[in-house]
């Protein structure tokens, strides 16, 4: 939000410098994110100065040039080369200097001293569109012949520089949504130290219309309408605003448009009340009627853009159809235009959630929108009236032709707070003066209707919509009074709570540290998600999905099920930069729910949990000179997805392993980790149909851990062992085995075999194909054996690798090649 400093002093009588006002607004609560400068001429007229043209002659060398002496009053007469055809000696003129900055549009030169047809040139002289004042450029701007020698040509044209102070506002405070509430604020603050007047607009002259014309109102949706209020003026003349209200608009953003239309921009920006002015002799019927119109009604709106309504949507219309998005938007055929002569004025309070839900739904964001939706003053809609009806009638010449119509069935009232002295206290940590704060209380609009025994009961407002508790109120004397004016305690009082174990965090960054240091990216991103993405899944339906109830479009629709789609929206477009080995990785949170329904359903039916997805596409290292070029597979996922299992102190020994085939809308294949039926982690390549979605041509392979899961069976305890002094023995066995039988039921079998000397099984080496029978493959496993007492013997190492062997052949039907 944009604060003019010119604009606020008409409220506050003050002489601060910008940069102590920003510090001050920032410390209260309206942080102050940049400072510009405003310039009513872009350069301020900067090396411009008022000039006497002594003597003027042809160009020797040029037809259409003229050399000139001009007196600047800076001693020596310039040389000037001029091109403009009314150009003539004793002329008083603007001279820009060599050094002045030249500005045309988004371009600027500068002005040298240099020679043009071989005459000595010093300067220039100017015409009214190159210092900024106009848009002619037949001939260079004549002064009147008493304009004093060596002025410059700011302090002549009075020109005016502004500064801008840019406000982060946050939602809570629209209050401040103004220069007003801004003005409201900083003569809080400011009166703790010195008498500071607030001046209000004055509306005092305002006087109702003689009736001879009014447009007739009535308000069918009382709840999204709560307050409805409008007048009627005629004989206005629609013209260009004055200079000082087209400066006042420019200064903040805003581009002037016609007298009537800048008023209403104007009073919205002053007080943070949006108007909008009808042409009253389009509306039909001479009637408004504030009501909501059937599903799909078109309705084309001020961008020539045709709508199609909701039902739900609240319209200003007239006896024929819509006229106006009620607080958001106004409608292509009754907004004023140059023709203009009469027009109806419109102040109204409409709901916030209503106005907001409209605006969203047709992805529309105006001023207007901005404030309805956060809840702007409910009983300032007349006074913000009165204010812009006395702009019109003193700028575009209208007259009041009706009283105030005031539709307001149920008055919006201030609301009580109790506060006690002693919480003020408590939750500042410094007793305050009693005075103060009553004074602090009464600059913000506070007042106090009751003093006794240590308890203030206060009237809040009811514009302040996010002063409603004790704690609110003492949060606004605080943020008035100063946060940096409450000193610091010599005492620090803290509570020791045990840690939970295990230390999710810590966890959390292990495995992070892991995958980064192996080559992995983090990506974060948006939980909500497409619903498109589940339309004809059955691994993760869409009925089960967490729905929005007011999206913010349609693409934010659903709360994700599976962090799948978002890794590989970051996938494709990482591919289409050119980016195609890719390793990524996202720790997030996952929502579902049980209800088929998917209407309001009670809390229990929803769930979420937090996951760890993993991502591998393309080759499994950067092409280099001394790597072989590999494609990323199933299996070096697989390693990583157990390896952080492991790190986090869960035994794999004690999962099970199964294939992913009843989620082959997902994957083409994979392996699933289960604890009895819970599943822990799942992992497979994703199917080629689901990556066309998003216009993926290369493999990509996909591992999702159960997070919280992991957590619940993560058993790390820290222990320490001496080094073996002993060596360790390795013994490979090439087996002949059924196609059906896995690395894992050869694993399991061997450790069962031997508990005490084996370490470790590997398989080191897979064959199938030519030389092997149908139905059978060769598998290398080699198998790891230490004695951490004394070094292992031939004969005892014979002894235990006859024993695994004979269970493998026997048990498992294997063949030793």
């Amino acid at each position: 939000m944009k604060i003019s400093y010119n604009w606020l002093k008409n409220y506050l009588n003050i002489d601060l410098i910008p940069e102590e006002v920003s510090k001050i607004l920032t410390d209260i609560g309206l942080e102050v994110e940049g400072l510009e400068t405003f310039e009513e001429v872009k350069g301020s007229m900067k090396g411009m100065v008022i000039g006497e043209v002594l003597t003027c002659g042809k160009h020797p060398n040029a037809d259409k040039l003229s050399v000139t002496t001009v007196d600047v009053g800076q001693g020596e007469p310039l040389s000037i080369v001029c091109g403009a055809p009314n150009v003539a000696s004793g002329q008083k003129v603007v001279v820009a200097t060599v050094g002045t900055e030249m500005y045309m549009g988004d371009k600027s030169f500068t002005i040298n001293k240099t020679k043009l047809r071989g005459e000595l040139s010093e300067g220039m002289i100017c015409a009214e569109d190159e210092i900024g004042l106009g848009t002619s450029h037949d001939g260079i701007m004549v002064l009147p012949s008493d304009t004093k020698v060596g002025t410059p040509a700011a302090s002549y044209f009075k020109l005016k520089t502004d500064t801008v102070f840019e406000i982060g506002l946050t939602p809570n405070r629209i209050d401040a949504g103004s220069h007003f509430g801004v003005a409201r604020d900083l003569a809080a603050y400011l009166s703790q130290y010195e008498k500071v007047e607030l001046k209000k607009p004055d509306i005092s002259a305002f006087k109702p219309g003689d009736g001879s014309f009014a447009v007739k109102v009535s308000v069918e949706d009382t709840e999204a309408c709560k307050r409805y209020t409008g007048l009627t003026l005629k004989n206005i003349k629609i013209a260009p605003s004055p200079k000082w209200l087209q400066e006042s608009l420019k200064a903040i953003g805003l581009n002037p448009i016609n007298n009537v239309v800048d008023i209403t921009n104007f009073v919205l920006h002053e007080l943070g009340q949006p108007l909008h002015a009808f042409d009253a002799d389009k509306l039909a019927g001479n009637k408004i009627v504030v009501k909501k119109l059937a599903e799909n009604t078109p309705f084309v709106t001020l961008d020539e853009v045709e709508r199609k309504l909701s039902s739900e949507d609240l319209m200003i219309c007239d006896a024929q159809g819509g006229a106006c998005m009620a607080g958001i938007f106004g409608g292509m055929d009754s907004g004023v235009t140059d023709t203009t002569q009469t027009i109806f004025l419109e102040s109204a309070y409409f709901d916030p959630v209503s106005v907001r839900k409209s605006a969203k739904r047709h992805g529309l964001s105006t001023d207007s929108s901005f404030r309805f939706e956060r809840g702007v003053d409910p009983n300032i809609t007349t006074f913000a009236l009165k204010r812009a009806a006395l702009l019109i009638q003193e700028i575009a010449g209208g007259l009041i032709t009706s009283d105030i119509t005031d539709i307001y069935p149920e008055k919006i009232n201030d609301f009580e707070v109790a506060v006690s002295y002693h919480n003020i206290d408590r939750l500042i940590g410094k007793k305050l003066d009693r005075a103060l704060i009553k004074k602090i209380l009464n600059a913000l609009d506070i007042s106090v209707e009751k003093e006794r025994e240590g308890f203030l009961t206060l009237k809040v407002p009811a514009y302040r919509v996010d002063v409603t508790r004790e704690a609110d109120v003492i949060e606004e004397i605080l943020r008035i009074y100063g946060y940096n004016n409450v000193e610091f305690s010599e005492k620090i009082h803290a509570s020791l709570s045990p840690s939970v174990k295990p230390d999710n965090e810590l966890l959390v960054n292990r495995a992070c540290d892991f995958l980064a240091s192996n080559g992995f990216n983090e990506i974060m991103s948006n939980s909500l998600t497409k619903s498109s993405y589940y339309s004809a899944l059955k691994t993760y339906k869409e009925e089960n999905c967490v729905v929005m109830l007011n999206p913010l479009s349609s693409d934010l629709g659903l709360m994700r099920q599976t962090i799948l789609f978002n890794g590989l929206e970051t996938v494709a477009y990482n591919i289409n930069r050119q980016a195609q080995n890719l390793r990524l990785f996202e720790y997030g949170r996952c929502y579902w729910n049980t209800n088929k329904n998917n209407e309001h359903y009670p809390l229990a039916a929803y769930g979420e949990d937090r996951r760890i997805a993993l991502f591998l596409t393309g080759n499994r290292a950067e092409e280099s000179w001394s790597v072989k070029e590999e494609k990323a597979s199933l299996f070096l996922l697989k390693a990583y997805v157990e390896q952080i299992i492991g790190k986090l102190g869960v035994n794999l020994s004690t999962l099970i392993t199964g294939s992913l085939e009843s989620k082959d809308d997902i994957f083409t294949g994979g392996i699933e980790y289960l604890d009895k039926k819970t599943l822990i982690a799942e992992l497979g390549i994703v199917k080629p149909k689901l990556l066309k979605q998003f216009d993926i041509e290369q493999e990509v392979i996909f591992a999702e851990i159960r997070w919280d899961e992991v957590l619940k069976r993560s058993n790390i305890a820290l222990s320490f062992r001496e080094m073996p002094k002993f060596p360790e023995v390795r013994r490979d066995l090439a087996l002949l085995i059924d196609e059906s039988v896995k690395f894992d039921t050869i694993e399991q079998l061997a450790i069962q075999t031997e508990k005490k000397l084996l370490k470790k099984v590997n398989l080191f080496d897979f064959y199938k194909g030519k030389g092997i029978p149908e139905g059978k493959k060769s598998y290398g496993v080699s198998f790891y054996l230490q004695d951490e007492e004394k070094t292992l013997t031939d004969k005892e190492i014979d002894r235990i690798m006859g024993k695994i062997s004979q269970r493998i052949l026997t048990e498992l039907n294997a063949e030793l090649r």
